[in-house]
């Protein structure tokens, strides 16, 4: 029988539409709703995370964020607060960085227990005083938020580190140990057969959003040394991004891309090595999928690659070193030993990272913030005349429900920010607090070009694998003996 807690109505809310984040959402809404909960996602309208939901039957409220803050951040956030009155959630749970900026706005979930999952924290996009304006907000909104859950052990360290204060849960990224298998010999052939790849070629991919992040230019200038070392080499960038015209004029002899694709599983078992080259990260689920499909992994020494690539399964590279990358990737496609060896390591590797862990962990999470919606002060300063029109309707999946004033007054001060190539700049008239507004996540689909011409990838479906806890032991860093239970620091 399934939980049904009568009062436990669970409002997810993500800008991410596509890749980790979206996957990871509509994962964790699904499993909530099986456990017989109220559940509902505020997302973009027309992207594939609404899509997924709708066959999910999972409902939705249309939520059109932009991805940076800026001038419309005011409506956003109001038209947040005005979802949530509708919906009247128990728990709102704020998924990456635009999502945690509008939702703790003062007054926008007011009276309602708050969950904030960054996915990747957004100073990590920016720098100079850019990036101290973004701890800085980070800092401040923490009192919003009853727990911050993160991905991995690095980001919450990182967070700590940045002297974010409040209860933290470690619910680490997991993969769908179901969907993502060991693949053998057989099904790379047919994968690359299916794909249109030569099939005595050697095969790096990198699956990710084609971004600065994820450092798929830094890949591309290590390329020339790893053909010449290995002339039968080829290399895939599986995804979209803004840097994709920036990309494919720096891509040499060897380089296809393949845009579009939703699910990465044909991709990952054509290779021969998985590339990873990103500059910052929580703790990406393309990694464990690559693990659990028994890929040798190529990744950056950054903490959450550190986490989730085990000694043995792969190898670890200072970040943005084309010649380091180069090295690991090129001795891994010329030694196929190697690289088989390592990928057996990485899928024995990968079950300590099983995706139903993560969504019973974070129903516990969940379930015990809960519990303590009204036990503290509630933040009452409200949105209400942040922007004019916007009417909220009735979510997708589900009926009306009753809703309730806007009081309170908006903030007054303007302190915003707005996010630009990685970076934030700007301002915000109104809002009153500043922010980054970067999403995190992969976002992958169907198609891929090679160099030109046409050749036909992946494998269909939109379902993505979620998260996996994993214990937090001892006390916070620099507070000794920290009597909390596991999976929580305060």
């Amino acid at each position: 029988m399934p939980e049904r807690p009568p009062d436990l109505a669970v409002l997810h809310v993500s800008q991410p539409d596509h890749g980790g984040v979206a996957a990871y959402v509509a994962q964790a809404a699904h499993d909530q709703a099986r456990r017989g909960w109220r559940v509902a996602v505020a997302c973009p309208p027309d992207g594939p995370l609404a899509a997924r939901l709708r066959e999910l039957e999972v409902a939705s409220f249309p939520w059109p964020a932009r991805r940076s803050p800026g001038p419309h951040l005011l409506g956003e956030a109001w038209r947040l607060r005005r979802i949530i009155d509708r919906f009247d959630p128990r728990v709102v749970h704020l998924h990456s960085a635009k999502a945690g900026l509008a939702g703790r706005l003062p007054g926008v979930a007011a009276g309602r227990g708050v969950v904030f999952q960054p996915h990747g924290w957004s100073w990590l996009a920016a720098t100079g005083a850019q990036r101290s304006l973004s701890r800085w907000w980070e800092r401040r909104s923490a009192a919003r938020a009853d727990t911050v859950v993160c991905v991995g052990s690095g980001e919450l360290q990182e967070g700590r580190r940045a002297g974010i204060h409040g209860t933290f849960h470690l619910v680490r990224n997991g993969v769908d140990l179901g969907r993502f298998r060991p693949c053998p010999p057989e099904g790379r052939r047919e994968a690359r057969a299916a794909l249109g790849l030569p099939p005595d070629a050697r095969l790096a991919v990198c699956v990710g959003r084609l971004t600065r992040q994820k450092g798929q230019d830094v890949l591309l200038r290590a390329w020339p040394a790893v053909r010449a070392r290995c002339p039968r080499a080829w290399l895939a960038l599986v995804g979209d991004g803004d840097a994709h015209d920036q990309l494919r004029s720096q891509a040499g002899p060897g380089v296809l891309f393949a845009p579009g694709v939703s699910d990465p599983r044909r991709w990952l078992a054509a290779s021969d090595v998985v590339v990873l080259p990103s500059r910052w990260e929580g703790l990406p689920l393309v990694a464990l999928e690559a693990m659990a499909v028994g890929r040798s992994v190529v990744a950056s020494a950054i903490p959450g690659l550190v986490e989730a690539v085990p000694s043995g399964a792969g190898a670890l590279v200072p970040v943005a070193d084309p010649a380091g990358l180069a090295g690991a990737v090129a001795a891994r496609l010329a030694d196929p030993g190697l690289a088989d060896a390592e990928g057996a390591a990485a899928a024995e590797a990968s079950g300590a990272f099983d995706v139903e862990a993560t969504l019973s962990l974070l129903a516990e999470v969940t379930r015990s913030v809960a519990g303590g919606v009204g036990e503290g002060a509630a933040d009452g300063a409200g949105v209400a005349g942040l922007s004019a029109g916007c009417p909220v309707g009735a979510p997708t999946g589900v009926g009306a429900g009753a809703g309730s004033a806007e009081g309170g007054a908006p903030a007054a001060e303007a302190a915003g920010v707005s996010a630009g190539g990685g970076g934030v700049s700007g301002g915000v008239a109104g809002a009153g607090v500043p922010g980054s507004g970067l999403g995190s996540g992969d976002g992958t689909g169907e198609g891929a070009s090679w160099e030109g011409e046409g050749c036909e990838g992946g494998t269909g479906g939109a379902a993505v694998p979620l998260a996996q806890p994993a214990a937090v032991a001892g006390g916070d860093e620099g507070v000794p003996g920290n009597p909390l239970p596991p999976n929580s620091l305060r």
